[in-house]
């Protein structure tokens, strides 16, 4: 069997992956919180989780893997945006996370198993809170419950902070029923006018955090395998995660491996409305810019580091993937190469897989005359294991320029231009080509016509 190696970020090294039970291995990734349409920065990590889940399933068995992402469905940012829009909450989480699904399935993203809202699991997140409050490890306080951070020895663990310096780096308002600065919310008062739900400290809502631990412990256990998000929510979301499941399951592990995949950027530059390069997956989508061709620009960079989009490397992956599509156009997939298993259980080096499918692709486009059908479908089904190259994402490519067309046009050209020995056709129209950003590979048994760095669909278009 396949050995997957992972960095785990609580230990700051990369381990051996061993689940719990290999017939039953459990992944939890913090899902949205829906009130708007997800942005570039909320993909990252739904790519990054779906190549593990894709790595696991293959190296398991897809019935032997459990994969679960909640949905936020009650947060004071819905709330405001339904005071705002007048709109009933419910209506407004229903559409967004319908938003999601789609926007997530246009960048070649699988459904988890299980994908549980918020709100139908706050009886257990009141039921956890009691236990908590049993132990000692949380405390009622004017309507609300916080959790005591300094009743768990180990907060601060998995983000590498001591709760003194935590104290003394806050730069927050400090509530005056809190008895320790850095205790957080499990439970709060709601209005009237608010959404609120009974409970033993009054009516009320739960805090950001105990969602996810209810969810997680409801469908995967006290102790599951692996725990992903973006690193920006190591502290305090998954550290407060960690310290109250815990403390409400003594005994338990809570997650055994965590991996945080790193922040995006635009352009060398923050992603933020205010500079102008805050973009939506749909704002992209609807530019015309494929979602497949967008998960090809995710997968380029490792998920430990940051990532930056730009136009030039979403050109770049374009034309590669046009001419992948048609280089193994025709093909069935058959077998997946071991090499890009290999690379995916390094530390899901999917850059390193690209490069496996870049080396694959020139090999078959190098030997015209031998029959690699088979070699085609390899290279197919390892494009696939990465979400690339699937049926449901391959419309696009095959629409824009015939460059078939055009290969054979040179080709006659060349053929007549033997007889002739005036070879001006021939280096006119491959002048053109290269000008539209078309590599031109000519040899005794054909021409092959593939889009390179700065092709220009519309350049083509001109030459039909």
């Amino acid at each position: 069997m396949t050995e997957i190696q992972l960095t785990n970020s609580r230990t700051r090294a990369k381990e051996r992956f061993e689940p719990l039970d290999p017939d039953r291995v459990g992944l939890y990734v913090c899902g949205p919180t829906v009130y708007d349409r997800a942005h570039m920065g909320n993909a990252r990590p739904v790519v990054v989780f779906d190549v593990l889940y894709r790595l696991l399933r293959h190296v398991y068995g897809a019935e032997h893997v459990v994969y679960v992402r909640n949905f936020t469905d009650i947060d004071d940012k819905i709330i405001a945006r339904a005071e705002e829009s007048g709109r009933p909450i419910g209506d407004i989480t229903s559409e967004t996370t319908q938003w999601f699904l789609e926007d997530m399935g246009a960048l070649g993203a699988l459904e988890p198993g299980e994908m549980p809202r918020a709100t139908d699991y706050v009886d257990r997140m009141v039921e956890m809170i009691k236990a908590l409050v049993a132990s000692g490890h949380a405390y009622a306080a004017e309507g609300h419950v916080l959790f005591a951070v300094e009743s768990d020895g180990d907060y601060g663990s998995l983000s590498g902070r001591s709760v003194d310096d935590m104290i003394a780096g806050a730069r927050v308002e400090v509530a005056p029923y809190k008895k320790n600065p850095m205790d957080f919310v499990l439970w709060k008062p709601s209005a009237a006018d608010l959404p609120g739900w009974e409970s033993p400290w009054g009516r009320g809502r739960p805090g950001w955090h105990i969602e996810c631990s209810a969810m997680s412990h409801a469908l995967l256990g006290p102790s599951f395998d692996i725990h992903g998000g973006g690193n920006d929510l190591m502290f305090p979301h998954h550290e407060n995660e960690c310290a109250q499941s815990r403390c409400a399951h003594p005994g338990s592990t809570f997650a055994r491996y965590w991996l945080h995949n790193e922040m995006l950027q635009v352009e060398g530059k923050k992603m933020s409305k205010s500079l102008g390069n805050f973009f939506t997956v749909r704002d992209l989508l609807d530019q015309g810019i494929p979602g497949e061709v967008i998960r090809f620009v995710f997968l380029s960079t490792h998920y430990r580091k940051p990532m930056d989009w730009t136009a030039a490397k979403a050109e770049a992956a374009e034309a590669t993937l046009r001419g992948w599509h048609r280089l193994v156009g025709g093909a069935e997939p058959a077998g997946v190469d071991q090499g890009i298993v290999d690379a995916l259980a390094d530390d899901l080096n999917t850059a390193g897989a690209i490069a496996r499918l870049h080396a694959m692709a020139r090999e078959i486009a190098g030997n015209p005359q031998k029959d690699c059908f088979f070699e085609k479908g390899v290279f197919l089904a390892s494009a696939r294991m990465m979400g690339l190259m699937t049926e449901e994402m391959s419309g696009w490519a095959s629409a824009g320029p015939d460059l078939g067309g055009l290969a054979d046009r040179l080709a006659a050209l060349r053929e007549a231009a033997m007889a002739s020995k005036d070879f001006s056709a021939v280096d006119a129209l491959k002048a053109a080509l290269l000008d539209a950003g078309v590599e031109v590979r000519m040899s005794k048994t054909g021409v092959e016509l593939m889009p390179g760095p700065g092709f220009d669909a519309a350049k083509v278009e001109a030459l039909g």
